[in-house]
């Protein structure tokens, strides 16, 4: 397999065409039908319950893997499930769910989704995606997943059976049992004689807004394995990997890079806990788990890092591991460089979003990995910076580190989202999808993330919708102008903040209202941690708040925070960026310290964004 290091090296995998490296396996369900031809006795997956170190984990072959996706799908099949029904899946990290996942897209479509959703917006997604089966866990503790569920059964008529998977059996006139009946069915083949082409849906993942009903992306089968391939390629995984994934199976990462890329190339993927990085055990455990299974890769979200920077490697043998990616929000360079330091580990920082199905850029494991970068863009796919005037039409591609909208395009990108109203707008020049994202291309080729036109708060690789915020608090009677933004936040990357302009007359009411946040908001991870109340909001020209001024702003309130004890320390000043999107501009005093410089240094290392100390 070529290794990659640089743009060069893209440009000579693809020579070979995609369509030739897949052959015919084209879809989902052709990759796992290859894994168990090609290495039936290889082990495909590992589940590991608790993380403890005498646990012996659960483990199932290609052959295997492939038996139970075939009686999932024909276990479906059976309760009526054809080729364009909706199966919905409120899961967490489970065999199950993987049996389901791809069992479910052998089926029909498959729509996961993230379980820590209040049940007004599950129902709001099933019934969009007009979900005829949902599955979900048997009750457990700590988990309201089968609670919510039934629920969801009660809210949203289109849904003819609800699957239990484990657990105590629970009555109930649509509820189905699967553990005890699914090793029934056929194991070989499916029973429907469903020929699956590479367009059909495969599946339908919601998009991360928390306002309203989350737009459904379509993903067709070719987009998943084309995206798998691509990802495969970068990283260069090969039949020796095993993929650790400790992400949510409702998301797009873990069923993609520690999922299907895995199972393209008859890699092992180690399931780790149904609760994945959220169980602490797993971060406690997370150095042994490496050495006990000699992963060689992992995906995770910036908090993940920040937190394993707290567990010593101490006397474990991670040699296994080749590198770790990072996506999903931008990555402080101190923390990369503590973590590489104390590691050893070479961290791939990443781009992706679920419109394009997964990964769209990265940097190269063979080539210099550029901190703050995303890296190239993936073999086999588009993209570029470019130009748009104020109705979002394309006006040219931008030069060489100029700032834009960035765009993509290639056998990965989605055909557009179920909801109709939801795709207008989102293509530029013709098949290029505008990803929402502005950034700039370097000379090398290597791109930057500068900032979003979209508007989402990334906490923790969260995405959260501002207007679930702002819906929320204008409707306090004290309140007449509100505008959420991310601010940035060392550990979670960003953190929601709201800017309030209250009614005349009223004084600052902040505990009143961050009060209010809490009984009216239904995602926890997007209530507001802070309140700042201004006489005006800055608008733009056609009235509505302009939020980059707004986001300067946060940042620079936070690194007053954050630097309050330096006491060489002049001013701060928060500016745009031709290039890096935002700068924050530092002044000492003079007589200031090199300790002074060095305590700055240290402490704005923590956050994503670029700092210069002048004086």
């Amino acid at each position: 397999m070529v290794q990659i290091a640089t743009l060069e090296d893209i440009e000579k995998i693809e020579q070979v065409p995609l369509s030739d490296r897949l052959g015919k396996i084209d879809t989902s369900y052709a990759v796992f039908a290859h894994g168990a031809r090609e290495m039936p006795t290889k082990t495909a997956l590992m589940f590991v319950g608790t993380a403890a170190d005498e646990e012996p984990p659960i483990q199932y072959s290609y052959e295997d893997l492939f038996s139970r996706i075939n009686q999932t799908a024909n276990f479906l099949n059976d309760l009526g499930m054809g080729s364009s029904d909706v199966v919905s899946l409120i899961m967490p990290n489970l065999p199950e769910t993987h049996f389901f996942l791809w069992g479910g897209e052998a089926a029909g479509i498959v729509n996961p989704i993230n379980p820590f959703l209040e049940v007004a917006h599950i129902v709001g997604i099933t019934k969009a995606a007009g979900t005829k089966i949902l599955v979900a866990p048997g009750p457990m503790p700590g988990s309201e997943m089968w609670e919510k569920a039934v629920q969801v059964l009660q809210q949203c008529p289109s849904i003819e059976a609800l699957v239990q998977v484990g657990g105590l059996p629970q009555d109930g006139e649509k509820i189905i049992h699967y553990n005890p009946v699914v090793g029934t069915y056929t194991a070989t083949s499916l029973d429907s004689g469903r020929v699956i082409k590479p367009g059909d849906t495969a599946s339908l993942f919601h998009t991360g807004g928390t306002t309203g009903v989350p737009k459904l992306a379509r993903h067709t089968h070719y987009n998943e394995v084309a995206d798998a391939l691509m990802t495969s390629l970068v990283g260069a995984t090969d039949q020796d990997s095993v993929g650790l994934c400790g992400l949510p199976l409702f998301h797009v990462n873990a069923a993609i890079v520690t999922g299907l890329s895995c199972f393209l190339q008859q890699a092992t993927v180690l399931l780790a806990t149904p609760g994945g990085y959220r169980t602490p055990d797993v971060i406690g455990n997370f150095w042994k788990l490496i050495e006990r299974y000699r992963v060689t890769f992992f995906s995770g979200v910036p908090t993940l890092y920040a937190s394993l920077l707290n567990v010593p490697i101490g006397a474990c043998d991670v040699s296994s591991l080749r590198y770790a990616i990072c996506g999903a929000a931008p990555m402080p360079r101190e923390t990369i460089r503590r973590f590489e330091s104390a590691t050893g580990l070479s961290i791939l920082e990443g781009y992706g979003l679920t419109e394009g199905t997964c990964v769209s850029a990265c940097n190269p494991r063979a080539g210099e990995r550029r901190a703050g970068s995303v890296g190239f863009r993936l073999p086999y796919q588009d993209m570029k910076s470019v130009q748009l005037d104020e109705g979002g039409h394309y006006l040219r591609d931008s030069d060489v580190n100029e700032i834009g909208a960035l765009v993509i395009r290639g056998p990965n990108v989605f055909p557009g989202y179920l909801q109709e109203d939801a795709n207008a707008h989102i293509w530029v020049d013709g098949d290029w999808l505008n990803t929402g994202d502005r950034g700039r291309q370097d000379e090398d080729g290597y791109f930057w993330l500068t900032g979003r036109t979209k508007e989402l708060i990334i906490r923790g690789g969260h995405n959260i919708d501002p207007a679930i915020i702002e819906n929320a608090l204008a409707r306090h009677e004290a309140v007449a102008q509100v505008a959420a933004v991310g601010q940035p936040d060392p550990y979670a990357g960003e953190l929601p903040v709201a800017y309030v302009v209250l009614k005349p007359g009223i004084g600052e009411i902040k505990s009143d209202l961050l009060e209010f946040s809490r009984q009216n908001i239904a995602e926890r991870a997007a209530i507001p941690k802070e309140i700042y109340f201004l006489e005006n909001l800055p608008l733009t020209a056609v009235g509505k708040p302009f939020k980059p001024a707004l986001r300067l702003d946060a940042t620079k309130r936070e690194c007053i925070k954050a630097l309050a004890g330096i006491s060489g320390l002049d001013t701060i000043d928060v500016q745009a960026h031709p290039v890096h999107g935002s700068m924050v501009i530092l002044s000492l005093k003079p007589g200031a310290s090199g300790e002074d410089r060095e305590k700055i240094g240290t402490i704005l290392g923590a956050y994503a964004f670029r700092y210069e100390i002048i004086g």
